[in-house]
């Protein structure tokens, strides 16, 4: 019975290693070709363009397309910022905050260069600055929780990210992949934006600006499609 025993062992001993191989060699998804990523990655930037392009974007941050000078490199000239707070009616009136279109192509010093696509994504979802934002996955909006700053640093309006905010992962990982490698590198340098010192945390709470999570379809405003 003791050698019968040795013998199964020294089988499971040799078959196993084998079996498992074989397991490994037979689920392993096929791998990608280097054309094939090159396809993914370049069909990812044309999505990133084409929002980019229909969203307006240059219609404050430079360019009017792709091809005409100062295309996405923030703002050139003092008419093309933003007077926020009561001037905006009112020329003097007091509190008066100048808010600048930023840089967007991703040159080091003046742009988005230094900053990740994930710390661009953080700002397209989240409207957090990428330089006061680390590099981190946010999984809530509740300050201190899920890597959300504790004292969260917000764009300044008029930057559109409360509704961006609804786009799927999808297409504000095509914006920022568009943002990082479908620009060439272009030196402006943009003084930062002015306000206040909460960094406009209280502008953009949830009783002003609504949940992430868009309203299930209809509200009462609206109304289901008749068949």
């Amino acid at each position: 019975m003791t050698a019968l025993r040795d013998v199964k062992y020294r089988y499971l001993a040799w078959v196993v290693p084998i079996v498992a191989v074989v397991a490994v060699a037979w689920f392993r998804p096929a791998s990608v070709s280097a054309t094939e990523q090159q396809d993914a990655a370049t069909a990812q930037v044309l999505l990133g363009r084409n929002i980019v392009i229909t969203r307006d974007c240059a219609g404050c941050h430079g360019g009017t397309d792709p091809a005409s000078p100062g295309w996405l490199d923030g703002v050139r000239s003092p008419f093309q910022e933003f007077p926020i707070g009561p001037c905006y009616v009112t020329p003097g009136a007091q509190p008066c905050f100048h808010t600048r279109p930023r840089n967007l192509t991703p040159d080091n010093a003046t742009g988005l260069g230094r900053f990740t696509e994930r710390q661009i994504f953080n700002a397209l979802r989240f409207g957090l600055r990428p330089e006061d934002t680390p590099d981190v996955e946010i999984t809530g909006t509740t300050p201190g929780k899920g890597n959300f700053p504790a004292n969260p640093h917000y764009l300044a309006p008029p930057m559109p990210w409360p509704a961006w905010r609804h786009m799927s992962d999808v297409e504000l990982k095509a914006i920022a992949a568009y943002l990082k490698r479908g620009l060439k590198p272009s030196v402006n340098k943009v003084l930062d934006s002015e306000g206040p010192p909460d960094f406009w945390a209280s502008e953009y709470t949830v009783e002003k600006i609504g949940a992430m999570k868009t309203p299930a379809f209809p509200t009462a405003l609206e109304n289901r499609p008749k068949k």
